[in-house]
């Protein structure tokens, strides 16, 4: 069986009602079977959860059926990578010690596989634009910030981010489904890198919007979507093909 690299973005996993998170778990944990079995790594690039937030001594509660599909891989020695969202950034190391996953601490990694240069990231806040997010990515990534907000209980603390998200999410739905090649901030951001510097993928979530677009030569951006209206994902094969693939047309 040949080997793959599997990419993934954006479960959101505690939108909705409780009932609809939870079939999205199951679907996720379905899909995740199906990667195991000719899986070298797991790539989930951020906003795992629509909100994430560690205290000392405790965590979020539910997500119960991820977390023990994600260890159930981990144990059989398959990496997982953890890179963290504009939702999920506050892990503290409660995830990398009990589900065994590699969570990554830099914005992107630059990695080689199958002999093609990837730069694989969540992709909140970079491209030209956008310098409200910048600022406030720059905050939430503050320790004292962190610090400050870990005083306040999580009965509150979980509010607050609650609201805040709906409020996010209400100004940015619109615009989220619609495709616009000079207002796609990654897109730039992947022309403007490859400039610079050959990659031949460009691996990115955040978007919400399955992309597969040529650049320059052979490479290619590759936005991995949502798992909230598209259950879209990235694989990139032992022939060195990277494709979006969708888990409902399986």
């Amino acid at each position: 069986m040949s080997k793959k690299y599997y990419f993934a973005s954006d479960f959101h996993l505690g939108l909705g009602t409780h009932a609809e998170s939870l079939a999205r778990e199951r679907k996720i944990c379905a899909w995740l079977d199906a990667c195991q079995k000719d899986a070298l790594a797991i790539f989930l690039l951020g906003d795992i959860f629509e909100f994430w937030f560690e205290y000392k001594y405790t965590a979020p509660r539910g997500f119960a059926r991820l977390m023990g599909k994600i260890a159930e891989i981990t144990d059989k020695g398959i990496p997982v990578y953890f890179f963290k969202g504009n939702h999920d950034m506050w892990t503290f190391g409660y995830l990398a010690e009990e589900l065994g996953v590699h969570v990554v601490e830099t914005d992107f990694l630059e990695l080689e596989l199958f002999g093609k240069k990837c730069l694989i990231g969540h992709g909140d806040g970079y491209g030209k634009g956008d310098y409200v997010y910048k600022i406030l990515k720059k905050i939430f990534r503050n320790k004292l910030f962190q610090w400050v907000f870990a005083r306040l209980h999580p009965n509150l603390s979980f509010y607050v981010a609650k609201i805040s998200s709906k409020n996010s999410r209400k100004y940015s739905q619109d615009k989220d489904k619609i495709f616009k090649p000079a207002t796609e901030l990654l897109l730039g951001y992947s022309q403007d890198t490859l400039a610079q510097k050959h990659i031949d993928y460009f691996i990115f979530g955040h978007r919400h919007l399955p992309l597969d677009l040529p650049l320059h030569g052979k490479s290619k951006y590759l936005n991995t979507g949502d798992w909230i209206s598209y259950f879209s994902y990235v694989t990139l094969t032992e022939n060195g093909e990277a494709t979006l693939r969708y888990f409902e047309n399986q």
